[in-house]
């Protein structure tokens, strides 16, 4: 029997801790919202583990248009150009108001915001706080500033289970907490859950993020758009660490080269060369390592002994795995780090559910396209947590009916989904592989058991992975390497695709009897 949260009925509730989440909750105030989060406020977050810091189109000689243009080359045809310019167009506003709640930005001699250079953008526009520690700082200072704001309710220790629903519109969620199953009553909801980085063995991001926000808004009827696109960040320190620790592309931005264990600069005939977009790098370093080779990322001639100064976090974690940046290179190797896709939403966050609102990396507004431009992540949470807290004060947070049952709670564990995912939706895919992904995630998603909903993620990405043939931005097809001549965006419910993923399943079975 779950309890019935009745003193926080008909308040926002806010799924995550994140950067999203916590801009959504500090931007409704002094309206009382709910954030709801499975570990402590601001733990286990992907924002805090966030190395470069911010795209903002602030600097001497940049623009919005200039940000936008960058923004749209990275997401290869892909992006949805309208909401693209809406997001990047806001970026002075979100540093100015992560500023007045308490963010430090690094600044220069002459007090101006310290900018770096990452991969694909064509000026120096990333705003960084502590070096590589952007994420930790900022969300350390949004913490602080949720803790001084009495209209916020933080509930640590509740992973969010399901939506509930009456007559289609968002009634309220079920949690599961350590003494059983809690429902928040709400007719408005924010899920600010995160990415699917826990699904694969090799990741940057939290483990306990395996995309639970997708899996709640597509049972409850979402629309979902792009879920093939898995952003593998090229260079992830090549070490037993798990998860794999992130080495920024700030640090290519400085002048760091990447070579093989022959010592060749393979990316040096490339367009950008190291600092070509994501999907470029990644592949290529998986094609170095797919002969048998290795890949290090050389700082020893650009930064040598001021790597610790200007990449203190970065210098420990090396430093952790038996690596000294100033004199050795540094092994690194592709990971998964972004979710491009997710469940669809327009530009002020909201979802096909009524009263639903999705928002950080658990969306798929357009901006990222195929492939996400560096540091635009951090800009489109906090640019989209306050969109959808003006779109929410404008909605009126009458109740809902609950529904007479609740689902029962289960405790999600991705561990059976993990092997089958990073074997078969990797860096380089193919239809055999796609095909087998799908019949093998299938019967998980079926079962009512802890491998459900990373499973049903999980199979959401392999079938709208099958469905693209081609290769474009982060999915890169072997059977289908050719791009094709329009680009197309692909949307769909929770039915639809398991509908595709039956269908595949016999001829699967077919080809390998």
């Amino acid at each position: 029997m779950s309890e019935i949260l009745e003193d926080l009925s008909g308040r926002t509730v806010i799924v995550g801790s994140g950067l999203a989440g916590l801009m959504t909750a500090l931007t409704l105030a002094p309206e009382p919202v709910v954030i709801v989060t499975r570990a402590l406020i601001g733990a286990e977050t992907s924002s805090a583990w966030a190395q470069g810091g911010i795209a903002a189109s602030i600097g001497k000689g940049d623009s919005a248009a200039l940000h936008l243009a960058d923004t749209l080359a990275a997401g290869d045809g892909l992006c949805d150009a309208r909401v693209a310019a809406g997001i990047v167009a806001e970026a002075p506003a979100a540093i100015a108001a992560l500023e007045r709640a308490g963010v430090e930005f690094d600044r220069d001699d002459a007090g101006q915001l310290s900018l770096g250079l990452e991969a694909a953008h064509s000026r120096r526009r990333i705003v960084h706080s502590r070096g590589d520690g952007s994420g930790a700082a900022i969300v350390r200072a949004l913490v602080e500033a949720v803790a001084r704001t009495p209209s916020i309710t933080v509930l640590e220790g509740y992973q969010a289970q399901r939506l509930l629903l009456d007559d289609g519109h968002i009634a309220g969620l079920l949690c599961l907490t350590g003494k059983g199953g809690v429902v928040l009553p709400s007719s408005r909801i924010v899920l600010a859950t995160g990415g699917i980085g826990g699904l694969f063995d090799a990741t940057t991001n939290p483990v306990g993020n395996f995309g639970q926000g997708i899996a709640l808004a597509a049972r409850a009827g979402a629309l979902l758009a792009d879920m093939e696109f898995v952003q593998f960040h090229p260079t992830a320190l090549d070490s037993r660490r798990r998860p794999l620790a992130l080495v920024s592309e700030a640090v290519r931005g400085e002048g760091a080269l990447l070579v093989n264990e022959r010592g060749e600069r393979f990316m040096a005939e490339v367009e950008g060369a190291e600092l070509a977009p994501r999907d470029v790098v990644a592949r290529a370093i998986s094609a170095e390592i797919a002969r048998g080779g290795r890949v290090f990322l050389d700082a020893r001639q650009a930064l040598g002994g001021g790597f610790a100064a200007r990449f203190p976090v970065i210098a420990a974690l090396c430093r952790e795995a038996g690596v000294d940046p100033a004199t050795d290179p540094i092994p690194v190797r592709p990971a998964v780090h972004y979710h491009m896709g997710g469940v669809a939403t327009d530009e002020n966050g909201r979802s096909s559910v009524p009263g639903l609102w999705v928002v950080g990396e658990a969306a798929c507004t357009g901006l990222h396209g195929a492939n996400r431009l560096a540091s635009n992540s951090l800009l489109e949470a906090a640019v989209m947590g306050m969109k959808a807290a003006h779109d929410i004060a404008g909605t009126n947070a009458s109740p809902a009916r609950l529904p007479p049952r609740f689902p029962e709670a289960v405790v999600p564990d991705p561990s059976l989904v993990r092997p089958i995912v990073s074997r078969h939706l990797g860096v380089l895919r193919n239809a055999g592989a796609i095909h087998g992904a799908i019949a093998a995630l299938l019967p998980l998603c079926e079962s009512q058991g802890p491998a459900t909903d990373p499973g049903l993620v999980a199979l959401l990405i392999a079938v709208f992975a099958s469905l693209r043939t081609e290769s474009r931005g982060a999915h890169a097809r072997t059977d289908f390497p050719l791009k094709l001549t329009h680009a197309q965006r692909r949307m769909m419910h929770l039915s639809d695709a398991l509908d595709i993923a039956r269908s595949v399943i016999p001829h699967t079975v077919a080809r390998s009897a």
